[in-house]
């Protein structure tokens, strides 16, 4: 028999490998209490009205109240791939109930499990088909929202959905190239383009779309911009790969790239407006701040994406005051490890999620 009982507060599932990451956010942007640490065992036991505790990657807090970063102006935490809004806890008597109660409640569902895989995937072959398979780039996400559950043993799960991201389980991850690109680094860019076009609604870098990226060096972002057929400024004090050093479409230029006045980036690009500001430098947020905010007052670039370097210990209040950059939205990529990624559209998309 079925039975769902609706659960206070919010669950959080962390990306892999960075619970502690997650967990100081918590602590030190929302100010909330104590995390406790459960033992991630099959047959382990659920206390709606406990303390805050992990199964697996998934943090339950259920004394976590939204209201109070929503009052504040807050968004969800950015180092949680995705947020159960609406937990609820479903008690179910075989496979096939457990899929029936998830599909009265919405169609798109994805499971993350830290136990009891085979189960699960015998609940998932029942769900309507997402693609949970690893994309080629670029990639296009639906922007509705992706119902997420976990077992909790063989006949209760948690489950919500209302969660914060369009993705299974919150994030993407795509077919990597071993040979051309320069660097990993190509994987945060492309993860970043497909999420622009997500949120706002924008074109992916094209051909003849002019680009700028700020400490280039070795060139992996750029090597995705080329691919796309774009034409590229790529500034930084090293040269670039040999093979886009000798591309025809990339202009180089050893310099601070921090240093360059957006109307001398346009003239070297001969354009009124760059299509696309890029940087992955490793700088203090602080300089990246004043920097964004200069290029914004020259109202000379359409679409910016920059990653946000931490030095140590995140400054929070730092942080906000990059959230409060209009038509902007910060994430933490998949691909990201201790640092933030800024996308900011200018332009008014049709499609744009918000």
């Amino acid at each position: 028999m079925i039975q769902i009982e609706k659960l206070t507060g919010m669950a959080f599932l962390a990306f892999p490998k960075l619970k502690n990451l997650l967990t100081a956010e918590l602590v030190d942007r929302f100010s909330y209490g104590e995390i406790v640490e459960a033992a991630t065992v099959s047959g382990m036991s659920f206390t709606p009205f406990g303390a805050s505790s992990w199964y697996g990657d998934l943090l339950y807090c259920p004394d976590f109240d939204s209201s109070l970063f929503e009052e504040a102006g807050l968004s969800l935490p950015y180092f949680a791939a995705t947020c159960m809004e609406e937990p609820v806890l479903i008690h179910f008597g075989s496979i096939g109930e457990a899929a029936a109660a998830l599909k009265e409640i919405q169609r798109n569902w994805a499971g993350y499990q830290f136990q009891l895989f085979r189960r699960a995937s015998l609940i998932q072959e029942k769900l309507p088909y997402i693609n949970l398979k690893t994309r080629t780039f670029p990639a296009e996400i639906p922007s509705s929202s992706m119902g997420l559950y976990t077992l909790l043993d063989e006949k209760t799960m948690i489950a919500s959905a209302k969660t914060n991201s369009p993705l299974p389980c919150g994030y993407i991850t795509f077919e990597e190239d071993h040979e051309n690109p320069p660097s990993r680094a190509y994987l945060k860019l492309q993860e970043s383009l497909s999420l622009f076009h997500t949120y706002f609604g924008a074109d992916f870098p094209k051909e003849g779309d002019k680009c700028f990226e700020a400490g280039a060096c070795p060139g992996g972002w750029t090597w995705v911009l080329r691919q796309l057929g774009s034409d590229v400024l790529a500034v930084d004090r090293a040269e670039l790969a040999p093979s886009l050093m000798n591309d025809p479409k990339v202009k180089f230029m050893a310099h601070d790239a921090f240093t360059l006045k957006p109307e001398e980036i346009c003239s070297i690009l001969n354009c009124e407006k760059l299509d696309w500001l890029l940087s992955d430098v490793i700088c203090y947020p602080a300089r990246l701040l004043q920097w964004i905010k200069s290029w914004l007052d020259s109202k000379m670039a359409k679409n910016i994406i920059c990653t946000i370097k931490m030095q140590g210990a995140i400054d929070w209040v730092l942080i906000s005051e990059f959230s409060k950059i209009p038509n902007s939205k910060i994430v933490h990529l998949n691909y990201n490890k201790h640092e933030l990624t800024i996308m900011i559209h200018n332009e008014t998309s049709k499609n744009a999620m918000f």
